[in-house]
């Protein structure tokens, strides 16, 4: 007789539940790879986009540096020229400056209108040429091309210290000293008086001239072009023949006039200042009448009446 075994509803649930674990267990892991699955996605969505922002911008910095800017021809000194001096094809040539020109600089289309125009200041071999370094047009060259409207060159006779040496060159500001022995000086004890003449004054040009002495030979005499008004050109023309000129550098910086009242030679050897002669100028006795217009209509009459403190 066959034999059967019975098994009981417990046994059947527990053996139920050993076999559905690994299935349960399996869900489990699968769910949690998804999210690992997502993650991992956004990262590389992430990594992907920084990298394309990444790439573009360093493709746009080597554009912007291997990118040449564009480039202007200018006209320029082909070698060294003076003050004074007249520009022609001879001492000109062309450049390429990058960017913008410098404002005021003469393009190549304009340089037919160069021809003939004098310089107000030297120029180097190479730099561009600026409008406002040279003279306006028809009025030639040489010192006269740099002389402003209503102002004077005074040439001044400088001794070899001064001009040799390099202490005065042109665009520098100086101030004029005379010494000398003022006419009609009645204090003896002062000397030789030393005073300031002019102030701020701009230097035009330095040099050297070539004058005849009495025998007929030749010598040269330094020479300092000084940018002055007609006015003060009649006093250094005065000043030339009755005192001795010194020039005194300043700072170009430093423009304020100041009141000096001068020196003498009792001066510097005596222990108290020495009172410098002045000439007094007679004052004009006041009027012995007043006068009054009188306005009657058209008609204008003159009244005189006589000044409490007029002459007798």
């Amino acid at each position: 007789m066959a034999s059967c075994t019975s098994i009981s509803g417990r046994q059947l649930q527990q053996v139920t539940e050993r076999c559905s674990w690994p299935v349960s267990q399996f869900k489990t892991g699968l769910q949690m790879n998804r999210r690992v699955l997502v993650i991992l996605f956004v990262a590389f969505l992430i990594a992907t986009v920084c990298t394309l922002v990444v790439v573009h911008l360093v493709q746009n910095q080597s554009t912007t540096t291997t990118k040449q800017p564009a480039t202007t021809l200018v006209i320029a000194a082909k070698s060294n020229i003076k003050l004074g001096s007249i520009l022609n094809d001879d001492n000109l040539t062309t450049i390429e400056i990058a960017g913008s020109p410098p404002k005021g600089a003469i393009l190549l289309k304009d340089k037919k209108s160069l021809a003939g125009r004098g310089v107000l200041s030297d120029l180097y071999e190479g730099e561009p040429i600026i409008e406002n370094r040279l003279a306006a047009v028809g009025s030639g060259g040489g010192l006269a091309a740099t002389i402003p409207p209503g102002m004077r060159a005074c040439a001044v006779r400088v001794d070899e210290v001064v001009n040799v040496s390099g202490f005065v060159t042109p665009g520098m500001r100086v101030d004029v000293l005379i010494s000398g022995t003022p006419p009609g000086q009645q204090n003896a004890a002062q000397g030789r008086v030393s005073r300031t003449l002019l102030q701020n004054i701009q230097v035009l040009s330095a040099g050297t001239e070539y004058q005849k002495e009495a025998e007929g030979k030749a010598k040269t005499v330094q020479v300092v072009n000084l940018l002055v008004t007609p006015e003060q050109a009649e006093s250094l023309s005065l000043a030339s023949e009755q005192a001795k000129i010194q020039l005194v550098l300043r700072n170009p910086l430093d423009t304020k006039i100041t009141t000096v009242p001068g020196t003498a030679t009792g001066n510097l050897f005596s222990g108290e200042p020495v009172a410098l002669d002045k000439t007094r100028r007679a004052k004009k006795a006041p009027s012995r009448y007043l006068t009054v217009e009188v306005y009657n209509g058209s008609k204008v009459t003159e009244e005189k009446f006589a000044s409490p403190g007029g002459r007798k």
